[in-house]
């Protein structure tokens, strides 16, 4: 038995006369309930609005009462149900569109009383979370997990077996290949495996090592359908972002931290890491870096996104993101300018009714008690704006303070942005460069390379160093127009967040 199959057990035997099963895959919690009807020696009764209640049979659902009501309609399936004699578990399929009647409310409330006294349970079975402030605190919410490797293994057989069959397809599938193949598809249904395989399958002319390519392009239209993750495919390493030597230090020696290898020596995984500091100096190029370096896919969390959509979806479409993450860790989830997103929760019960005070719990309580292998690199520009309990110890592993380059690392930023753009850095003078650009950051000192570009480009001759100074010279930087801002921060960092550079 699954734990899940468990946990619906024992809610069941416990007498909870209302449950709500959150999954999209709505066939396996079917399988699931038949299996703990059979268990529990109960009859297993289904509800769907296109069919009403109907009694599931081995193959074939035969009607309740062929010439009774008409169950279809979700009021009368309630009174139907009310007139059950017990031992019965029904699966209330997508009943989430009614529970805005406040008729049908009132009604699940009743039945709630009198099925306490039975042995019956109501199950609700829907892709999203969804019930009025009146069922909250009499409903167990159970949530059906995206299937585990052995699992996507069961289901890769099952395709397999249906592709042999075909005379046309090659089927060459090793053990390290195969593998690869269902760690690419975790975070995937049932249904969506077996339609990337089929997909991968007849792209390729068969099963070989250029399907795994296939289901994690797949993989990636799937999560970014959701519309709050985004996949990133980042494409530059941490020797790409110039300076913060400590900040790479520190992430260079947890790489292998993931590793099986880690947690026989007593390593934990590790948490998450945020990043403060001035606007431009590389946090955002550091955090898709640390994917790369760490060889883990990269997930983007877009908070607004989270806050878009109907009244009440908001809660749903956090715990649908977090799910989504934990089901391909290890991953590296990045949060980009976290304090737009999580800013003013203090005063959510006064503008949206504590809505974004529920997520933004929901997320920390997440983090401090997260136990998959998703790694959370928050960025944040201004960390005044965040709630204080962000900064708490255990959220993060750690706070780094993103500062100014210093003079060697803005030499390191002209190397690494003149070569490119095609350009051999030996033939400038770097240096001088770099003293010119005193108080720049990475940003800017990328945008004044691109203009002197543009400036070269019109007058039709190579890149030189004078077009590089000329574009500086006439760049007033970021910390001269916002100098309180900048000094604040810093004032806020000291001994409040670890330096990602060496002093100043």
């Amino acid at each position: 038995m699954t734990q899940f199959a468990d946990d619906l057990t024992q809610c069941i035997c416990a007498g909870y006369p209302l449950l709500y099963v959150v999954t999209w895959e709505e066939e396996r919690a079917l399988e699931s309930l038949r299996g703990v009807a059979r268990h529990l020696e109960r009859t297993l009764v289904i509800w769907t609005v296109t069919e009403g209640l109907r009694e599931d049979g081995r193959r074939v659902a035969v009607p309740l009462a062929r010439r009774g009501p008409d169950t279809s309609d979700p009021m009368v399936a309630l009174e139907e149900i009310q007139s059950f004699d017990g031992e019965q578990v029904v699966a209330l399929l997508d009943y989430h569109p009614y529970l805005n009647d406040p008729r049908l409310i009132r009604k699940l409330r009743d039945l709630i009383q009198r099925l306490k006294t039975r042995r019956t349970s109501l199950v609700m079975v829907s892709p999203v979370l969804r019930l009025p402030t009146e069922l909250a605190k009499s409903v167990e919410v159970l949530d059906l997990a995206l299937p585990d490797r052995e699992g996507l293994g069961q289901t890769l057989d099952h395709a397999l077996r249906g592709l042999r069959q075909d005379s046309t397809m090659e089927i060459s599938l090793g053990r390290q290949t195969r593998e690869r193949l269902i760690r690419a598809a975790q975070g995937l249904t049932r249904d969506e495996f077996d339609n990337a395989v089929s997909k991968a399958a007849h792209r390729c002319g068969g099963i070989n090592d250029s399907v795994v390519g296939v289901v994690v392009a797949e993989k990636k239209q799937i999560v970014r359908k959701s519309g709050i993750l985004e996949f990133y495919d980042p494409d530059g390493t941490l020797d790409e972002v110039g300076g913060l030597y400590d900040l790479k230090s520190w992430l260079r020696k947890r790489g292998d931290a993931f590793t099986d290898r880690a947690r026989d020596f007593g390593i934990p995984p590790p948490r998450g890491l945020l990043l403060v500091g001035i606007q431009g100096c590389g946090k955002s190029m550091a955090a898709k870096a640390i994917a790369v370096q760490w060889s883990q896919p990269l997930l983007r969390l877009d908070v607004g996104r989270v806050f878009s959509g109907t009244v009440g979806s908001s809660e749903e479409n956090m715990r649908q993101a977090i799910r989504t993450a934990e089901s391909v860790a290890p991953v590296i989830l990045w949060v980009d300018e976290v304090e737009k997103g999580f800013s003013g929760t203090s005063s959510s019960n006064y503008s949206d009714a504590g809505t974004a005070a529920r997520v933004f719990g929901s997320f920390m309580t997440w983090m401090q008690e997260k136990r998959h292998s998703v790694f959370v690199v928050a960025t944040a520009n201004d960390v005044r704006q965040l709630p204080p309990e962000m900064l708490r110890k255990g959220r993060f592993d750690e706070i780094f303070f993103v500062d100014l380059p210093t003079l060697q690392e803005r030499e390191a930023v002209f190397r690494i942005h003149l070569r490119r753009r095609g350009r051999n850095p030996d033939q400038f003078d770097l240096g001088a460069l770099a003293a010119q650009s005193e108080g720049f950051s990475g940003a800017e000192i990328e945008e004044s390379i691109l203009s002197g570009l543009y400036d070269a480009f019109e007058q039709q001759r190579p890149l030189e160093n004078d077009d590089i100074v000329t574009n500086l010279e006439a760049t007033v930087p970021l910390v001269k127009t916002m100098d309180r801002e900048v000094a604040s921060l810093r004032e806020w960092a000291r001994g409040r967040a670890r330096r990602a550079s060496e002093s100043r």
